[in-house]
């Protein structure tokens, strides 16, 4: 029976790729933060599921998981690790307060080394797969989400040297970017906006207010007409399953233009396009 670990598997992309492993018969361990996760997940999946509380930014819980995932799983080691834990954080670089860049760095980058690391003498005992979910924003950056972008472009950055480090070992390591998607990231992260404005310097209103509240509002139709999160954990599932899957796997049409729009167009071009896509 393959094993896999998915972190971020409360909601979202994580907790769909977690029963979609599940039901094709892999032996999941799921990361989640909050025992109530733990027991929804418990109650939809088979007995081959096992969540485990795993806060990527803790290093005793992921020393405690990696300990208890050895456990399990014995000598034949983990098939498959799927990084997906994170969050996003919205704002103008500008004001935003120094504290929330460094909150989306632990999380969306330096969290998923710091559980990859701890996890590869399992991988490389079962020769398996390293899958880091980055997005189309870890090809092309767009207004007032630069701590966002800067850990999802340090992602691929990671993947391209993590794949090269790993070669001799048969280790493939593969980065799905998914483009725009139903799940509850983005309300999150407007929530979590609204937070940080509430500290941020008053002169944040005054220079971005306008901009950012059209941004806010796009966001929100983003999310509304993203594709299912479904959609992103086949494609991890198939990338797990096949002889020789791609280092890079993109999910939705946006996220393919995304890719092509940043290769065609010049910089200015492109900021003119997407000032005017986001209305700001």
């Amino acid at each position: 029976m393959k094993s896999a670990l998915v972190t971020g598997a409360s909601t979202g992309i994580g907790r769909a790729t977690v029963l979609r492993l599940d039901r094709e018969g892999w032996r999941v361990f799921a990361g989640v933060r909050r025992e109530e996760d733990a027991d929804s997940l418990r109650g939809e999946g088979s007995e081959r599921l096992t969540p485990l509380i795993l806060d990527v930014t803790d290093a005793e819980q992921i020393a405690a998981a990696a300990e208890r995932v050895g456990e399990l799983v014995g000598e034949a080691g983990l098939d498959a690790l799927v990084d997906n834990a994170g969050i996003g954080v919205m704002g103008p670089l500008e004001t935003l307060p120094i504290e929330d860049f460094r909150k989306q760095i632990e999380v969306n980058l330096i969290g998923q080394v710091a559980v990859t690391q701890a996890m590869l003498p399992l991988i490389r005992r079962a020769k398996g797969r390293v899958v880091l979910i980055s997005s189309g924003g870890g090809r092309m950056a767009l207004p007032f989400g630069g701590a966002y972008h800067a850990a999802k472009f340090g992602l691929e950055a990671v993947a391209d040297s993590l794949r090269q480090e790993l070669r001799p070992w048969g280790i493939e390591v593969i980065v799905v970017e998914p483009g725009s998607i139903d799940t509850p990231i983005w309300e999150r992260a407007v929530s979590g906006y609204e937070e940080m404005a509430a500290r941020a310097p008053a002169a944040q209103q005054e220079l971005y207010g306008e901009r950012l509240a059209k941004l806010q509002d796009g966001a929100r139709r983003t999310a509304a007409r993203g594709i299912p999160a479904e959609e992103v954990a086949e494609a991890i599932e198939r990338e797990l399953a096949a002889r020789r899957p791609r280092t890079r796997r993109r999910v939705g049409r946006d996220a393919q233009a995304q890719v092509l729009l940043r290769r065609l167009l010049p910089d200015r071009a492109l900021d003119r396009l997407l000032a005017a896509f986001l209305r700001v």
